[in-house]
């Protein structure tokens, strides 16, 4: 289970910096890691976010200017972070945090890719338009006045 590899080190300090959107978490060994709210929403490791599977995962978009309003402790391997677009359901062990961490220019590269495969962006929630009108795709419906 993520957040009990004991080779991982505990933090020993964890910061939000609400202006800057910015969680610091210092980790035992020394380690100093500043973690945009975003990077953190993006990455969350929730099912909704994550799937129960591979290849279940959901692009998130629209996320560059979520804030974190709440963060609680999750026993003594976690915290769990109540985002300002109301998710609130993935738990950040202390490894996934020091994964994060290590892999994240890589980790943001990777998602910077996929969003511009999809045509999604940053600022736009695709999950919140309104769907695409049917009108002209040959589905049989009416569009407009006859």
């Amino acid at each position: 289970m993520a957040g009990l590899d004991k080779h991982t080190p505990i933090p020993t300090e964890i910061k939000l910096h609400q202006q800057s959107k910015l969680m610091e978490v210092s980790f035992a060994d020394g380690a100093n890691f500043k973690f945009p709210y975003e990077y953190l929403r993006v990455y969350s490791p929730s099912a909704e976010v994550r799937g129960h599977g591979p290849g279940q995962e959901t692009l998130q978009t629209g996320k560059r200017n979520v804030d974190i309003t709440e963060l609680t402790a999750v026993g003594n391997y976690a915290v769990q972070p109540t985002f300002s677009d109301g998710h609130d359901s993935g738990i950040y062990s202390w490894d996934l945090l020091y994964d994060l961490g290590l892999n994240q220019e890589s980790y943001w590269q990777a998602y910077l890719i996929r969003l511009g495969a999809a045509g999604e962006n940053r600022d736009v929630d695709s999950s919140k338009r309104p769907p695409k009108s049917s009108c002209g795709s040959g589905g049989g419906g009416s569009c407009g006045s006859h």
